[in-house]
């Protein structure tokens, strides 16, 4: 069963008092992780109202979708939506300081010119700094390619040539389809050739896999089934890195059974390698960082994380990559999102550097 609950749609739908009352308690619930009562909003001396007054607006607040209050807890939490309203209408997002901007290219840049420990350290860093856990995705392969060829090794191996247009070969190692005879092998790589020639996979997948579906392709079923478990394999997740550090953090602070089973949900989301990298990759649909609060992202939606992502990037702006942090939806959204910002701009420097 599904509840649809209004939610204000702008801060211009809520009065002064209400806007004031509202992001007190988002700022208090985010330093403290508790919920907020009216007699502690009435003792901060910032209202000159009375706690009937402040417990009047409060539950205004809570019929408009932004505040909850967790079982028989007089005091009220955001929700999701709140969360959103506020971070995107109240929260005031600050510069990072000089010593974590010396930490982080120190550390980031000390890691050496290999991707793989840079990448690493990354996430490392974003951990430690953020108090989550921190999220590096590898750079997609994205180079043009001239030529492919398969390449029969045993009748249950198949290796696929790769060239690229920039002179680099990758060799990949396929299961073949049963049966498959030699002339498949050149219809295949043929096929492929074609298609693929001055492009890059992404870029060619969605034509490659609809003439396969809509037989358009003048394959027979042999190379058909060949092309399939090829651009299967290179499109999806297979080559490439996740890097996870610091899960345990995510197990901080736990003061309940049902926090510690929203902990456990997560693990779970996080060990789904594939739906991770896919919203990592969200990040690159966008100019900066993104953020994700609990149910708006569907990877996330029962254990109610937060995730903040950005893209990191070459010179010329090209896209290679993405990190971010996963933590609990009260995460200090004002350090961390600069605090992501900043690593993924060092990140993408130090790795145009070293191509």
């Amino acid at each position: 069963m599904s509840i649809d609950t209004p939610v204000a749609s702008s801060l211009s739908e809520l009065d002064k008092r209400s806007r004031e009352i509202f992001r007190e308690i988002v700022e208090t619930y985010l330093d403290t992780g508790e919920p907020v009562g009216s007699r502690t909003l009435s003792r901060t001396g910032q209202f000159t109202l009375s706690p009937a007054s402040i417990r009047n607006t409060m539950a205004d607040l809570a019929a408009a979708g932004l505040l909850t209050a967790p079982h028989s807890s007089a005091g009220r939490m955001p929700t999701h939506a709140g969360l959103r309203l506020f971070v995107d209408g109240l929260l005031q997002v600050g510069e990072l300081g000089e010593d974590e901007r010396r930490e982080i290219d120190d550390r980031v840049g000390g890691a050496g010119r290999r991707p793989g420990d840079v990448l690493s350290e990354a996430s490392a860093l974003l951990s430690g700094l953020a108090g989550g856990a921190g999220l590096v995705a590898s750079p997609k392969s994205d180079a043009a390619l001239r030529h492919v060829e398969f390449v029969s090794l045993s009748p249950t191996e198949v290796l696929a040539v790769l060239v690229h247009e920039d002179g680099s070969v990758e060799n990949r190692l396929m299961t073949a389809p049963a049966g498959l005879p030699p002339a498949a092998l050149i219809e295949a790589g043929n096929y492929l050739s074609a298609r693929l020639r001055g492009r890059t996979l992404s870029e060619a997948l969605s034509e490659i896999n609809s003439e396969i579906a809509e037989k358009r392709a003048q394959l027979d079923s042999a190379a058909a089934s060949l092309v399939e478990s090829g651009i299967a394999d290179w499109g999806g997740a297979a080559d490439r890195t996740l890097i996870v550090r610091g899960q345990a953090r995510l197990l901080e602070n736990l003061d309940a059974a049902e926090d510690l089973e929203r902990v456990r949900i997560l693990f779970e989301d996080i060990e789904r390698k594939e739906d991770l990298l896919a919203l990592l990759d969200e990040a690159r649909n966008g100019q900066g960082v993104r953020l994700f609060i609990g149910s708006e992202n569907s990877l996330f939606s029962l254990s109610g994380s937060s995730v903040i992502v950005a893209p990191y990037r070459d010179r010329d702006q090209k896209i290679l990559g993405a990190l971010g942090v996963i933590g609990p939806t009260r995460l200090n959204y004002a350090r961390v999102i600069p605090l992501v910002d900043y690593t993924a701009r060092v990140v993408g420097r130090i790795l145009d550097k070293g191509r």
